[in-house]
Order: structure tokens, then C-alpha cells, then sequence
């Protein structure tokens, strides 16, 4: 069966890659296809898709859902990280549209079956590829207290990430955490009792550190961020679609960087560091979803977009 999912701000997805008829777009997070059907309706008859997923059931569920353009796909079973390699491979040098959407499927909250959400009980596994080895469970309890704070901590800006990391530490020792209930009645617990009704449940930003910590999500981001403007052709568009502040936060230092003309101290008084523009941003702050969006997919609500032009 196909996954159930909703695509995020379409309309400016589309306006912001500025998708014509015969581009070659690259689709770094397939998820459930919802943008990739719609830049493959948008480039028809003769534009190319090339479609990227590190989980391959997201690339299994592709092959499904966009059956119908198979002479204007290209899918891979990996992550966007490796672009340069695969357009290497494809024997192309640079594409019309870059997108990348970082938000989580409703298949891995809903139906993924490996512990990333506290509202279903299921392994802590937490891996978009189940190939790689570290799963949320080995850092749970393998890691010493001081580095499970740290990870709450810098990838969840949790407050209380000491109080949870010695909270986990004293029971892991009565038994394993292995499912996903078990560890967000533990960080329940933990957090102090506060007076009426709390924006987000008490585990979540825990669940989200350890699933940006064990997929490596931040630094792939960073190093794809550096190289991004090298991929795309002259007036080709990234959009980068975001949900949480740190992610927002490399997309925007990185297209800034890029789209500066010279990396020198401002006490040089000459440029020797021979820095090529290659970015224009599209976006000076930031776009988010139209209310409508929201009251009809809550999941939209954090979401932020930012867009650039390659120069």
C-alpha cells in the first residue's frame, strides 16, 4: 500500500524551483512522492525527475506511487549527501531544481514500525536506513550520562537533559529501555510537574535529538549546504524546506556564506581569497504555511522554507 502523506506547501514548492516543462529536478526526500508527483505533473512532457530516499521503503513506495513516469525517473536508495555522486553516475553536470524536505514522514510516525514517535509502542530503532548500524536503542543504553545530555541538549535544545540522561542511566540498570513507551514514561517522570496544559508532550524533543543523532542529520546537512550551489546550473533553485530551528539555521548560514563575494578579514584591504558568489536568496526571512495550510494539515505548522538561486 502506498504511504499516507500529506506534501507540505506545494504551491510555493513549485514557484520557488520554478518548474517548467522539460527541467531536471532532484527531489533529495522522496517520502510519500507528494512533491515529486507534483514536479513530475508540472515538467511534463519532457522533464526529468531524479528521486532520492535513504530509507528504502520510501524508494519502494516511489517506484509505485510514480509508475506511471517511468521514462522521467531516476530513483536511488541513499541519501542526499551523495548527490554529486550520483548525478556523476548519470553523467549530468548540473540540474534545473534542488528540493529538499527535512520533515519526517507520516510513514515513519505512523506505520514505520521503529520507535519514532512516544505515541505508539515500538522498538527503539529510529534509523531512516535500516542499514546503517547505531540504533536509538544502543544510545539509550550504551551511552554514558554525560553524553546522552549532550545529544538531548544540542540536538533537542531540551532544558532538563541532565535531569532525563540520569533518569534513563538509573533505570536502564533495572532492565534495557527497548520500546518507545518505556523511554517517554521515563522522561515523563522526570521532568518537573508544571500547572496547566503543556504545548508539546514532555518527550518530544528527547525523541527528536535521538533521531537526528542517530541518522547523522545535522552534519549531512551541513556538508550537502556547502556543495548544493556546485550542482545546480546557472538560474537553477535550491528550496530547502525545514522544521525545527536547527536545521533552519544551517540552510540560512549557508546560503549567506554563499552568496557573499569575499571571505576576508575586513582588515584586509585587498581580497585574496578569490571567493565566487554563487547564490542569490529568494527568501530574507523564512516562509511559512497559510493558516488554511494548517487547519488542514497541523503537521505543516512548523514549517519553514528558505529558496536561493544559483548565480
Amino acid at each position: 500500500m502506498p504511504y499516507h502523506h500529506v506534501p507540505v506547501m506545494v504551491d510555493e514548492v513549485l514557484a520557488y524551483l520554478n518548474v517548467q516543462p522539460g527541467k531536471t529536478i532532484v527531489d533529495c526526500t522522496l517520502g510519500g512522492c507528494g512533491h515529486a508527483k507534483a514536479i513530475l505533473e508540472r515538467t511534463a512532457p519532457d522533464g526529468f525527475l531524479i528521486g532520492l530516499d535513504q530509507d528504502i521503503e520510501a524508494i519502494e513506495n516511489a517506484q509505485y506511487v510514480l509508475t506511471s513516469y517511468n521514462n522521467r525517473i531516476a530513483l536511488f536508495h541513499d541519501n542526499f549527501v551523495n548527490l554529486p555522486s550520483i548525478l556523476d553516475r548519470l553523467g549530468i553536470i548540473g540540474v534545473d531544481g534542488i528540493l529538499l524536505d527535512l520533515g519526517v514522514s507520516l510513514h515513519h510516525l505512523e506505520s514505520s514500525g521503529r520507535g519514532f514517535s512516544f505515541r505508539k509502542n515500538e522498538p527503539l530503532d529510529m534509523r531512516m536506513d535500516v542499514s546503517t548500524k547505531i540504533t536509538a536503542e544502543q544510545v539509550v543504553n550504551t551511552f554514558k550520562e554525560k553524553e546522552l545530555a549532550h545529544i538531548f541538549s544540542c540536538y533537542g535544545e531540551e532544558r532538563f537533559s541532565k535531569r532525563i540522561a540520569r533518569a534513563i542511566v538509573r533505570e536502564r540498570k533495572k532492565t534495557p529501555i527497548r520500546t518507545s513507551y518505556c523511554l517517554a514514561e521515563i522522561i515523563r517522570k522526570a521532568i518537573p510537574k508544571q500547572s496547566g496544559p503543556q504545548r508539546i508532550h514532555p518527550a518530544t524533543r528527547v525523541f527528536m535529538s535521538l533521531r537526528i543523532y542517530v541518522n547523522s542529520e545535522l552534519e549531512k546537512l551541513e556538508i550537502f549546504m556547502k556543495n548544493v550551489a556546485d550542482l545546480l546550473t546557472p538560474r537553477g533553485r535550491l528550496c530547502v524546506l525545514s522544521f525545527h530551528s536547527l536545521e533552519d539555521r544551517i540552510v540560512k548560514h549557508q546560503i549567506r556564506a554563499l552568496g557573499k563575494t569575499c571571505s576576508c578579514p575586513p582588515s584586509f584591504s585587498k581580497c585574496i581569497c578569490g571567493f565566487e558568489k554563487k547564490f542569490r536568496s529568494l527568501t530574507k526571512k523564512p516562509l511559512r504555511p497559510t493558516g488554511d495550510e494548517i487547519s488542514a494539515n497541523p503537521n505543516a505548522r512548523s514549517t519553514r522554507l528558505r529558496a536561493a538561486e544559483r548565480i
